[in-house]
């Protein structure tokens, strides 16, 4: 018997919402990756993993938030707890281990293939895992075509989004990356979704379906949603994250561009005289001639 699948149950505010989250994740975990490539100290694999962690979880929560309006009508839909964490953590790790291949071998073209590649199959590994941990009276079947397109959907975003995060500068071009980021692995999420049917088993009892699973995949999303949250107030709280620019708005206030503050001649802007000999005291033997 063939189940009647609806990934809308709640209309636009699923595929908005979980847009978002997937922005939000992204917009942290690129931040977060261009100031591990500038900072060579102990902090930078905080960084990293901050990144990675920030870039999976909005993922994560990307994937179950558009999942909550997913339903079949002629069957009730559950989840397993350790399948569904296990793909929160298979999604920070490889997410992780692309972010390591860019930050310790440089923005090579080989770098960014080989740890855009990793990241992708991360994040399809992550929704086909979260798919696998759904339970119902039935089987779910996948169209070979057009998972492996979302597979290709993901390895290009995930590429592009490494290749954002050590290219871009400033504020308003990441928040374009992470916009761009959103839409392909939204993209990439509901192209998975078009490839499944579902097939109820013929000898199972009929059960009340079609509601979606809200009550099971809310008080799951708590923890990763707060975790988002914490690393936003990191960040903001770092202004080379905020501004993409040392020391913030320091530099540009030095240069004139707030408004009251005096721009100082470019030949000073290091510290010293542009004819260093001319600004030296006279020696001794000159100031004696002229007493």
């Amino acid at each position: 018997m063939q189940g009647t699948v609806d990934g809308f149950s709640y209309g636009l505010f699923t595929p908005v919402a979980a847009f978002l989250m997937a922005c939000l994740g992204g917009a942290l975990g690129l931040r977060c990756t261009m100031r591990s490539l500038r900072d060579g100290g102990p902090f930078k694999r905080g960084w990293l993993a901050l990144g990675a962690a920030s870039i999976g979880s909005g993922i994560w929560t990307m994937h179950f938030i558009a999942m909550m309006g997913f339903t079949v009508a002629q069957a009730p839909i559950g989840y397993d707890l350790d399948v569904t964490f296990a793909s929160l953590v298979v999604a920070v790790v490889m997410v992780g281990i692309g972010l390591v291949i860019v930050a310790y071998r440089g923005a090579t073209p080989l770098a960014l293939i080989t740890g855009g590649t990793i990241t992708g199959l991360g994040i399809a590994t992550m929704h086909y895992l979260g798919m696998a941990g759904m339970r119902l009276q039935g089987r779910i079947d996948y169209d070979t075509s057009t998972v492996a397109l979302s597979v290709v959907i993901a390895v290009v975003a995930a590429t592009s989004a490494l290749w954002a995060a050590v290219s871009v500068q400033g504020f308003l071009p990441s928040l374009g990356a992470s916009l761009v980021m959103g839409i392909a692995v939204s993209g990439m999420h509901y192209a998975g979704m078009a490839a499944v049917s579902v097939h109820l088993h013929g000898d199972a009892p009929a059960a009340p379906g079609g509601e979606p699973a809200t009550s099971l995949l809310a008080p799951m999303l708590i923890g990763p949603v707060m975790f988002l949250l914490l690393a936003g107030v990191v960040v903001m709280f770092d202004p080379l994250l905020v501004t993409g620019e040392p020391g913030g708005g320091t530099r540009r206030a030095a240069r004139g561009s707030l408004p009251g503050v005096r721009a100082l001649p470019r030949e000073y802007s290091y510290g010293e005289p542009a004819n260093w000999s001319a600004a030296r005291p006279p020696r001794r033997r000159e100031r004696s001639r002229h007493r």
